[in-house]
């Protein structure tokens, strides 16, 4: 019995830690902004510093398991465009143009792209429970949504649908890693997915930028990557799967819950950003919505 409590007390530490250090990407990544750099160069920087390691998770989840069919490899490099490429370039692409609050937001709106997506490509049965859920989240993003436009201008229209986009391109990527998630194992295809997004985001930066421009960029840029790629996305990573074994995935997906409200309050107090009634209300409608779409589920 103490050995389960004891599981079930690291498993939460873990989940908690892990929507924390998710959390902290968006600040990190406004902050990089400050210093001029764009976001083509600021992923590469991302990427390139998190590949060694999603290259040795790849490996050491490997082990012992057989190798991959020319199948497998096509739908890692399938899933690791959509879900790691696709939706971290264009995360980044929008933080450009709107606060890290509302980013968080925009993306925390994942579980219901995810019902719409399965609707739409499977026909699975969506409940009133289920609508009322979605319709209370969209409502939380419109306040939030109105609030800074009304702030920032028409800028927060292209960041609000770069950063959608974002969220839409992991849907598909969760709703299509199902399978081969009990194929090759959860580490397995997020080490190679991941290690493939990363090839991506280096290649499409020698392709736009030239090469030598990354090595004239401020030593705090460089220093914020390195945060970025070890304590916001690998470690992240890890830790949510270590969560997911010891209590499962609907609890630590409830844990993730906090991730909103620390990414809110690390953008007021480190980079000054509003927070105002109606980002607040936005904020509760939001995680109401999702909270009552997972129990509705």
């Amino acid at each position: 019995m103490a050995d389960a409590q004891a599981r079930r007390a690291t498993g939460l530490m873990l989940a908690l830690a892990g929507a924390t250090a998710f959390s902290g990407k968006a600040i990190i990544v406004k902050l990089a902004y400050r210093h001029g750099v764009d976001a083509v160069t600021l992923i590469m920087l991302r990427m390139l510093l998190a590949l060694p390691l999603f290259l040795a998770l790849a490996w050491w989840a490997g082990r012992g398991r057989p190798p991959l069919t020319a199948r497998d490899w096509r739908v890692v490099v399938g899933l690791g465009f959509c879900g790691y490429y696709l939706a971290s370039f264009l995360d980044f692409a929008g933080l450009q143009y709107i606060t890290a609050s509302l980013e968080r937001l925009i993306l925390y709106l994942n579980p219901t792209l995810v019902m719409l997506l399965g609707w739409v490509l499977f026909r699975r049965r969506v409940t009133r429970g289920q609508l009322a859920a979605f319709a209370l989240s969209y409502l939380g993003i419109l306040v939030v949504f109105g609030a800074e436009l009304s702030l920032e201008g028409r800028d927060v229209l292209l960041g609000s649908a770069l950063v959608f986009g974002s969220a839409l391109s992991y849907a598909v990527y969760l709703v299509y890693s199902g399978q081969e998630v009990q194929r090759l194992g959860s580490l397995r295809l997020t080490g190679l997915a991941t290690s493939v997004a990363c090839v991506l985001c280096i290649v499409q930066f020698v392709v736009l930028r030239p090469v030598g421009s990354a090595l004239e960029l401020p030593a705090a840029v460089w220093w914020l990557s390195v945060l970025n790629a070890v304590a916001c996305t690998f470690a992240p990573v890890l830790m949510i799967m270590m969560a997911i074994e010891r209590v499962g995935a609907s609890v630590a997906s409830q844990a993730g819950m906090v991730g909103p409200v620390i990414t809110i309050a690390l953008g007021a107090l480190l980079l000054g950003e509003p927070f105002t009634v109606w980002v607040a209300l936005g904020t509760v409608l939001v995680m109401l919505g999702v909270a009552l779409l997972t129990r509705v589920r």
